[in-house]
């Protein structure tokens, strides 16, 4: 016997498309993860503290060294006032944060509001947790909601509202103006607004991160959620962060100690360094992810397809139809690995309902080789795809 809920679950594309990489030998545009192996400093950090730290269970809010620089950290990049002891938490990853934030605050039968397109753990994890996930479906080009779309998504068992910002898949960072919308509806209806920040400092010249706990009446009924992996090019570390008020802190942290109850000593202590000491990093990266951005994007549009402005994360989309290619998303994903050698991830897999088909996303923190060839590839894909719709098959 299996729980239902996970029993039902497919295969992840993302598990999918690398998976047929392997197997064609293609270049992998599909999962999330930078070529380059990060800052040298953390690592070598990590690994020292590996050597001639203590190596046994540190507390299981995490190091007081680290729940500090986080602190700090926000203090200094977003004007953010965190009491270190009462309201941050470390985490085995974002993910395990989300779990934390579903698990400890909901009860069965409360509503939580979605973005599509959205995070694959966001509706299992809250249905594992009692909790109804009810859809807002975002739709190209400009992915946004406004007030009649949300408050026609509230009811009495509303409890909870999500928010990936910036967005993954769409690269899409939201303005003051999106965010006092919703703000606003929160604290209309009394909702808890999980905020998933992972991408906070993935943002390119241009776009600015702006926090929704940061807005009027929201410090309360926030928890921010954050992550050393996407801040430092360093995915496989898994720390992660809980920021929220003194009430939210106790439930997520009781939570959490039965989750992971705490996480890799040696990384949280790297991180903590990091926070501290990587003030040409966070003013470096960004610049640098936006030339690969860049890069690939000008030589798609080259190649004859429609890009999607891309303001943070590691993604970029293409508009499949404005591009002339016919076949939906997944279509063509499976032709490009298959036929071209280059994977790719369909954006209507992010959508639980009523998806959108005709978007593509492509991860560009990659080698300028591995951009270029990937151009050359796509490029063959867009033929084939036009010629098999041209004879009809």
């Amino acid at each position: 016997m299996a729980n239902p809920i996970y029993a039902a679950l497919p295969t992840t594309i993302f598990s999918i498309m690398s998976g047929l990489a392997r197997e064609h030998g293609a270049i992998n545009l599909g999962q999330g993860f930078p070529d380059a192996p990060g800052p040298l400093a953390i690592r070598q950090k990590a690994a020292d503290e590996t050597l001639n730290g203590d190596n046994q269970y540190p507390p299981s809010p995490g190091l007081p060294v680290l729940r500090q620089a986080v602190a700090s950290h926000y203090a200094r990049a977003q004007g953010l006032d965190f009491d270190w002891a009462r309201e941050i938490t470390i985490t085995s990853g974002a993910t395990e944060a989300l779990a934390c934030c579903f698990l400890g605050l909901l009860e069965a039968g409360d509503e939580v509001i979605l973005f599509q397109p959205m995070y694959d753990s966001y509706a299992p994890v809250i249905r594992r947790a009692g909790g109804v996930p009810v859809l807002a479906r975002l739709q190209p080009p400009q992915w946004r909601w406004d007030q009649a779309m949300l408050e026609a998504l509230v009811t009495p068992r509303t409890r909870m509202v999500v928010l990936n910002n910036p967005l993954n898949p769409t690269g899409v960072v939201y303005g003051e103006d999106d965010l006092r919308v919703l703000a606003e509806v929160c604290v209309t209806h009394d909702l808890i607004a999980v905020c998933d920040e992972v991408w906070e400092h993935v943002v390119f010249p241009g776009a600015v991160h702006r926090p929704l706990i940061a807005l009027p009446g929201m410090r309360e009924r926030t928890v921010k959620i954050g992550s050393a992996g996407k801040m430092f090019a360093l995915t496989g570390w898994k720390i992660g962060f809980l920021c929220a008020a003194p009430a939210l802190t106790e439930v997520l942290a009781k939570a959490h100690q039965f989750l992971t109850f705490t996480t890799a000593p040696n990384l949280q202590a790297a991180v903590a360094w990091g926070l501290e000491n990587s003030a040409d990093w966070f003013a470096a990266m960004p610049f640098d992810l936006a030339r690969s951005r860049d890069r690939l994007s000008e030589g798609l549009r080259r190649e004859g397809f429609a890009v999607l402005p891309s303001a943070g994360t590691y993604f970029l989309t293409v508009d499949l139809p404005a591009s002339g290619v016919l076949e939906d998303d997944l279509a063509f994903c499976h032709r490009s690995v298959r036929e071209a050698g280059v994977a790719a991830i369909p954006v209507s897999a992010f959508y639980e309902a009523e998806p959108v088909t005709s978007i593509l996303r492509l991860c560009f923190s990659k080698r300028d080789e591995t951009l270029d060839e990937a151009v050359r590839r796509l490029a063959k894909a867009r033929d084939l795809s036009i010629r098999a719709h041209n004879r009809g098959g």
